[in-house]
């Protein structure tokens, strides 16, 4: 008892001796040698960063980073001042050593850091490599960053002479890893052109940068704001990837399949100047009675001409449409609450756009052409004042709904089954539904049909640095965030919600554009929640702008026709989006690509890493090229396969899906666990669902594809004849299929073209009957092995 006693209490010590201890140092450092491009900065009022402030988002906790590099410093001056002598009293064996020098080495005038580039700059180098060596650490040598000089004809300029072949010459004779940054930054610059690179330097920041300076002012052109930080940053990361070193095996990985952080897209934030300049104070009356459209355009224009913030303060604020402009951040206090007037001719016909096409519609609430740094923030409401738009059919309501509304006025159509706003909005959905809409592009055309012509409620066109966070906005009368052609949004913690009836009222479109952020939003709409687009047919190829490079988590989504949509309007294109962390609860389909021919467009390298849903009334994840056409009906007969549909020829209208990666997805319920349905001259190809659960009425689909895998799923379908459905459909992988013992069937392969399927590591004793072969096919289609 007494040795029990002892050996628990020895126990307990050991417990709380290692709990109290601090966390062991990581074993790898890295230290940062040079000057104020790579240096930390004291002020952080001020925009100007340092890459290396970024550098350590892209490496794990096994890797601590020691930025030693100082405003000003050449390898001269870093030497001399004793700066190199106390890094390298801190060097351990194996840890690592990025030097990087040029930008002051360079300034002949300057008799305190002037380092000539074939002589003292070689050497300090060369014993900079040669004595980190000699304590057992790593070197590596970069190349100065490029500034950031065009030419007249917008064509790149010399900025360091002879100092980047120096660095690279050291190198070689050093036999040490070199990171050219003077080619990759100018790569990056080029990329870019002379405006689009503009925002990597802190200097053009809101406020900051002046348009014609006066000599000796001008703009800085070296030093990099927090996004050229970190885009320098990634850089180098992906430098240490592609050049294999050693300390790669630190570089972070992202939550998405074979993805590292510096992977994914960084997007470039608005900022704003200080100012205030408060709605009250333009003659807005907060009473929901007088309408504050001119007070809203006053307050906008005047904080347009410094830029800052245009404040609308708690109260109910009726109005028009609200224009929008480059550096304001219209922003909503708590209690706000902007409520668009119901009177449809406040809201004139302009030339737009509509489901990917060019259009006439009317005027969204909120708009933005062609602007550059804007914000919506705040924890206020924008109500949209829908109802007064959206046509209603009878039965999406009760009766007392219905009765209410048929009260309100407006008209009903002849089977008084559908309720309309007025009688022009009922002529033109007639027109519609009858495939004889108006094709001109002349508004003076519609007025007669212009209460049809349902408006966007917020609608960003060829708009730059956008940030929308915090507010509410509902009752929209159609799309509700439709941002077209634009680049760097930041989407944040931001709630749609429209009634589940109303048609078309999606809560995200983003339409053609590029580097975005999507997190911490709710939408509770009457369609799609999240959607990607990028126009419609010939129109969209056209233009030929894709959707891409998009971060999308932490986002829920709450009764619409999709959680995560992409499509049908793809015809540009939609690549390199990344999905994680999303909830969907009560949407018709969870995962939802759709396409169509006629589309045209390729979607491609889309990741979706943690999606949990429940109660989808439809597929819990859809590919589908059949998008708003009929389902082939089945042939006559006794056969449960799904029918045989023709190919048609290849043309630029044939859409292509390829290359997803669908990781660690729920679902409790739905029609369809997994829905894969392609074309017969265009099967949809390298698809990958790895970690899947899902609770569903059929298990999988899977109809003309290719170079499908399916790994560790499990398919709880109440429909097991069968649990798994392949057909004309080549190269797939069922990998660790798991379901519900006694199924009927467990897969069933028809069609002539199918072969080479594998179902490996799957228990197929658990069904009455593994395989079912279609009677063209050979029993090798089907090879079963493991378990």
């Amino acid at each position: 008892m007494k040795s029990t006693l002892v050996l628990l209490l020895a126990g307990a010590l050991a417990f709380l001796t290692s709990a109290s201890r601090p966390p062991a140092e990581p074993t790898t450092q890295l230290f940062l040698v040079g000057d104020s491009t790579m240096s930390e900065k004291a002020d952080l009022t001020k925009p100007e960063r340092g890459w290396g402030m970024a550098f350590s988002q892209y490496f794990d906790n096994g890797v601590v980073i020691r930025n030693t590099a100082v405003n000003g410093r050449s390898t001269k001056s870093f030497y001399r001042e004793g700066r190199w002598a106390k890094v390298l009293e801190q060097l351990k064996p194996g840890d690592w050593v990025f030097i990087q020098f040029g930008h002051n080495d360079s300034k002949v005038e300057d008799s305190v850091r002037s380092a000539p580039a074939q002589t003292l700059y070689r050497q300090l180098l060369t014993k900079f490599v040669q004595e980190a060596k000699a304590k057992g650490a790593n070197p590596v040598l970069l190349t100065p960053v490029g500034r950031r000089y065009f030419d007249d004809a917008g064509q790149r300029k010399d900025d360091h002479g002879e100092y980047p072949g120096v660095v690279r010459e050291v190198a070689k004779a050093q036999k040490v890893p070199l990171i050219d940054m003077h080619e990759k930054t100018w790569a990056l610059y080029s990329q870019l052109g002379e405006v689009g690179s503009r925002p990597l330097f802190w200097s053009y920041q809101n406020g900051y940068y002046q348009a014609n300076p006066v000599a000796p002012a001008k703009n800085d052109n070296t030093h990099f704001s927090a996004y050229g930080a970190t885009r320098v940053a990634q850089l180098v990361a992906q430098s240490v990837k592609a050049q294999n070193l050693p300390l790669a095996s630190h570089l972070r990985r992202a939550v998405f399949e074979s993805k590292y952080m510096f992977d994914l897209p960084v997007v470039l934030q608005a900022s704003f100047k200080k100012d205030t300049f408060n709605l009250a104070q333009y003659g807005a009356v907060a009473d929901g009675q007088i309408l504050n459209t001119e007070a809203f355009r006053k307050a906008i224009e005047a904080c347009a001409g410094a830029g800052g913030t245009v404040l609308v303060p708690r109260g109910l604020w009726l109005t028009g449409p609200i224009v929008l402009k480059s550096n304001v951040n219209l922003h909503l206090a708590t209690g706000a609450l902007v409520q668009f007037t119901a009177d449809r001719r406040q809201y004139p016909l302009i030339k737009t756009t509509w489901e990917g096409e060019e259009a006439i519609r009317s005027q969204a609430p909120i708009s933005g052409v062609d602007l550059t740094n804007i914000a919506i923030t705040g924890t206020g409401t924008f109500d949209g004042a829908g109802d007064a738009w959206r046509p209603v059919k009878k039965s999406k309501l009760n009766e007392t709904q219905w009765q209410k509304l048929v009260a309100s006025g407006g008209v009903l159509s002849e089977k008084k089954d559908y309720w309309y706003p007025s009688a022009g909005s009922m002529k033109g959905n007639l027109l519609a539904t009858a495939s004889t809409p108006r094709k001109s592009l002349n508004p003076a055309d519609f007025d007669d049909i212009r209460d049809f012509l349902r408006p966007n409620m917020l609608s960003l066109t060829s708009c730059k640095q956008i940030l929308l966070e915090g507010f509410t906005i509902q009752n929209s009368p159609a799309w509700t965030i439709h941002p077209l052609l634009c680049e760097n949004i930041t989407l944040r913690n931001v709630t749609a919600k429209n009634p589940w009836y109303g048609q078309n009222t999606d809560a995200l479109d983003l339409e053609s554009c590029r580097n975005g952020l999507v997190e911490g939003c709710t939408f509770d709409v009457g369609d799609d929640g999240i959607c990607i687009k990028s126009g419609r047919d010939e129109q969209g190829r056209k233009r030929g702008v894709p959707t891409e490079n998009f971060i999308v988590r932490d986002t829920k989504v709450y009764h619409a026709h999709g959680g995560f949509v992409i499509g049908s309007e793809m015809s540009g294109g939609t690549r390199n989006l990344f999905v994680s962390n999303c909830t969907f609860i009560g949407t018709d389909v969870g995962l939802r690509f759709k396409t169509a021919r006629g589309r045209g467009g390729v979607v491609e390298n889309i990741f979706v890493d943690g999606v949990d849903m429940t109660d989808i009334a439809g597929e819990a994840i859809l590919f589908d090229m059949y998008y708003a056409a009929k389902d082939p009906v089945p042939l006559a007969g006794e056969s449960t396969a799904p029918p045989v549909i023709a190919a048609q020829p290849l043309n630029e209208g044939t859409p292509q899906f390829q290359g997803f990666r669908i990781r660690n997805v729920t679902c409790k319920g739905a029609t369809t666990g997994i829905l894969v349905r392609g074309l017969p001259e265009m099967s949809i190809k390298d698809i990958s669902i790895e970690n899947a659960v899902l609770e569903c009425k059929k298990g999988l689909v899977c109809q003309e594809a290719e170079n499908i895998r399916l790994k560790n799923v499990t398919l709880l379908s109440t429909e097991t004849k069968p649990v798994m459905e392949v057909q004309n459909s080549h190269n797939i992988a069922l990998d660790g299929i798991r379901y519900a013992s006694g199924a009927e069937l467990l897969l069933r392969v028809t069609g002539e073209r199918s072969k080479d399927i594998r179902l490996t590591n799957t228990d197929v004793k658990k069904a009455k009957k593994a395989v079912e072969l279609d009677q063209k096919l050979g029993k090798k289609t089907v090879v079963v092995a493991g378990r």
